[in-house]
């Protein structure tokens, strides 16, 4: 019976020492791209290209992009990966090094790269849920100044809200997201079926205290400051 205890308290210190692979923190950022005027297309197509091998690359939770609709020269990236390892491996394909390589020459400013924790987390299958044929999807990115004390309440209002917001039927993908730094940053992605699906849901019950609290406890006004409306310029790949 001790040799027993004892193979087993073995066998338990080694799944603690050796951790699996599946057990690594994702990896979710979100990049932010000035580029000149008249390079634009030049980087839509290197962009694309990146973005089309990625969600093909093993370890590959998601990978967007997306053109601002107001401003035509900003673009965003947004990518999540299994681990750092499968991202760094990504990194050196031909199509990741070619977008690289052209940051170089077709940026008014330097990227912008925006380290996130995923709160309320989604599986890769439901980041890659695919809109129907008769959509005409829009994607919203929200970014919120929390004032310092505050961002519990928040994240707490967020968690009572979100099976909501991800169960009506207007809405494909609804994630919150911590930018990483003084916790008092957040990001939300919002991809609706239409207008009138992202227009029912400012009106949608629950969305009310999530709105209470961006009237009186962030920095600044985020739907004057931190709204941003988004065309996705490289479909996601279905299955």
């Amino acid at each position: 019976m001790g040799k027993i205890i004892l193979v087993v308290m073995y066998l338990l210190a080694g799944v603690a020492g050796n951790p699996k692979k599946d057990d690594k923190p994702v990896v979710a950022r979100l990049t932010r791209y000035d580029v000149k005027q008249g390079r634009e297309r030049e980087f839509r197509k290197a962009l694309t290209e990146s973005v089309s091998t990625a969600i093909r690359w093993e370890g590959n939770i998601m990978a967007e992009a997306y053109q601002e609709e107001d401003k035509p020269t900003v673009f965003w990236l947004i990518d999540r990966w299994s681990n750092a390892e499968e991202r760094e491996k990504f990194s050196k394909s031909p199509q990741s090094s070619a977008l690289e390589a052209l940051l170089q020459t077709t940026l008014a400013s330097p990227a912008k790269t925006y380290h996130l924790t995923d709160l309320e987390p989604l599986t890769q299958k439901e980041w890659r849920t695919a809109a129907s044929s008769k959509d005409q999807p829009i994607t919203v990115m929200l970014f919120v100044d929390a004032r310092p004390g505050t961002q519990q309440q928040f994240k707490d209002t967020y968690h009572i809200a979100m099976p909501k917001f991800r169960g009506e039927a207007g809405v494909i993908t609804y994630q919150l997201s911590e930018i990483e730094g003084d916790g008092t940053q957040f990001v939300t992605y919002e991809k609706f079926r239409s207008k009138d699906a992202f227009q029912y849901h400012l009106n949608f019950p629950p969305v009310k205290p999530v709105i209470e609290y961006l009237e009186s406890n962030v920095k600044q006004p985020p739907f004057q400051n931190g709204l941003h409306n988004l065309v996705e310029i490289a479909p996601l790949m279905r299955e």
